[in-house]
């Protein structure tokens, strides 16, 4: 019997708004497996961090959005977080890079040094997954700890048994174990004692304290 993994808490949510998305189903399937895997999962669902388009005059005037808060303060309660988006027109949905936009306006910027994982569901045969490779760009630049596996379920339409659960069992193996590899990733990064990490918007250029944004975290825990 493998060892049972210490308490990691994972903010999972899909990045669609429509009834019965796809991609919130697979969400809600792994969420269930990471529960099964000993994860405390919250999930979350992308209308529970609706915001409006970002304008910085909006912001100087009425500050961040109540959704960006909530998204902030969901990944500040979390250690890692997984993402299951659509893809629109080879790329993330407008309304998940706005929202990344405004909480990354908050200090300190809660993207830092989380671990993250995505995922991606469609009717099409690549299973939206040139959608991920463009969401990587501005979590990896947020200093997210993007898991170098994702996993895009094609066919979606006809993919899902009865049950809830991915109809080929092998395509369903891998999906947990993929969920099961991140959680020990995860575990492993919450415990290294010696672990940090240094965010600087862009490594290298001429320091200016007025347009500087720097970040210095401990990620594992002593």
């Amino acid at each position: 019997m493998a060892a049972p993994h210490c308490s990691i808490r994972m903010l999972v949510f899909g990045a669609s708004l429509r009834e019965g998305s796809y991609n919130d189903r697979l969400a809600g399937l792994a969420a269930t497996v990471a529960a099964e895997k000993g994860a405390d999962v919250d999930r979350a669902r992308m209308a529970d961090f609706d915001c409006p388009w970002y304008d910085q005059d909006v912001e100087t005037e009425q500050g961040i959005p109540a959704g960006a808060e909530r998204l902030r303060d969901r990944l500040v309660a979390a250690d890692a977080f997984l993402i299951v988006s659509p893809e629109y027109n080879a790329s993330m949905p407008g309304m998940l890079k706005n929202t990344i936009d405004w909480v990354s306006r908050m200090r300190p910027q809660p993207f830092n040094g989380r671990q993250g994982l995505l995922m991606s569901a469609s009717p099409s045969m690549v299973g939206g997954n040139r959608g991920l490779w463009s969401l990587r760009v501005p979590l990896e630049h947020l200093g997210a700890r993007v898991y170098p596996d994702m996993f895009s379920l094609s066919q979606a339409h006809q993919a899902f048994g009865e049950n809830g659960r991915i109809a080929n069992a092998t395509l369903q193996s891998r999906f947990e174990s993929t969920i099961e590899c991140f959680i020990d990733l995860v575990e492993a990064a919450k415990h290294y004692p010696g672990l940090k990490k240094q965010w600087v918007e862009y490594l290298g250029e001429h320091p200016d304290a007025a347009i500087d944004r720097v970040e210095h975290a401990t990620v594992g825990a002593a």
